[in-house]
C-alpha cells in the first residue's frame, strides 16, 4: 500500500519528501503534501526525510490519523 502523509504536515510543507522521491509521486496541495496512491512505488525513501514525522507505510498510519488515508486517495480523485 502507497505511503501517506498525515496531520504533522499540515502548515509545515517541507519538501524534503519530494526531493527525494524517485517517481515525483509527492504533490503539493493548499495545506499539505500528497502521495499519490497509483504513483507510488513503495520505496520509503520520503520516510525519514520528513522532519515533522507525518509520513507513514499505508498500513501503519497511527489510528488518530486514520482518515490521512482517504483524504490522500480523494486530493487525486
Amino acid at each position: 500500500m502507497a505511503y501517506v502523509i498525515a496531520e504533522p504536515c499540515i502548515g509545515t510543507k517541507d519538501s524534503a519528501c519530494v526531493k527525494v522521491c524517485p517517481v515525483d509521486c509527492i504533490y503539493e496541495g493548499e495545506d499539505q503534501y500528497y502521495i499519490n496512491p497509483d504513483e507510488c512505488i513503495d520505496c520509503g525513501a520520503c520516510e525519514p526525510e520528513c522532519p515533522v514525522s507525518a509520513i507513514f507505510s499505508g498500513d501503519s498510519v497511527p489510528e488518530q490519523w486514520a482518515s490521512y488515508a482517504q483524504k490522500n486517495i480523494d486530493f487525486f480523485g
